[in-house]
């Protein structure tokens, strides 16, 4: 006999109200109103759960904007795939760029560049580029901020 059935029927034989009980047995139990101060114990604990949750919202928002510090110096300027699992990654740590080797069970140091021997240029690596997403973001968000501005119906 399988395990499951085995232990499904323990269980039923376990169950306390497993077996008919006759409506004699069956205790009457009397209707209670529900009172304003029911409402108000009730009120007041959902108000507790939720600022708590709120507060742990808050919480982790404010922990996911720290950065560690030197780690807004670290940036990955280009990658190129070399197979399903296998990488090689260009990375800018201050004046220095790394080509690191990186496996699923690994990460090596290739080669190390500094000062003229860098493959990009800090100058060009911090330019924005005007044909970028973000650059066209910002461009529909003014747009729209000045539709409204200058729109005074839709206050």
């Amino acid at each position: 006999m399988p395990v499951k059935s085995v232990l499904c029927r323990l269980l039923l034989l376990w169950l306390p109200g497993a077996e008919a009980m006759s409506a004699t047995d069956i205790p009457k139990q009397a209707a209670r109103t529900v009172a304003l101060s029911d409402i108000a114990a009730w009120s007041m604990g959902l108000l507790v759960v939720l600022s708590v949750f709120f507060l742990c919202v808050w919480g982790v928002r404010k922990l996911n904007g720290l950065t560690v510090s030197g780690a807004e110096k670290m940036r990955v300027v280009g990658g190129l795939s070399l197979g399903m699992r296998e990488k090689v990654i260009l990375l800018q740590v201050g004046r220095k760029q790394l080509i690191l080797g990186v496996t699923p069970g690994r990460i090596e140091t290739l080669h190390v560049l500094e000062g003229d021997d860098c493959l990009i240029k800090e100058d060009t690596v911090s330019a924005p580029a005007e044909t970028g997403f973000a650059h066209k973001l910002l461009q529909a968000i003014k747009a729209r901020t000045e539709l409204n501005r200058s729109d005074p119906s839709d206050a």
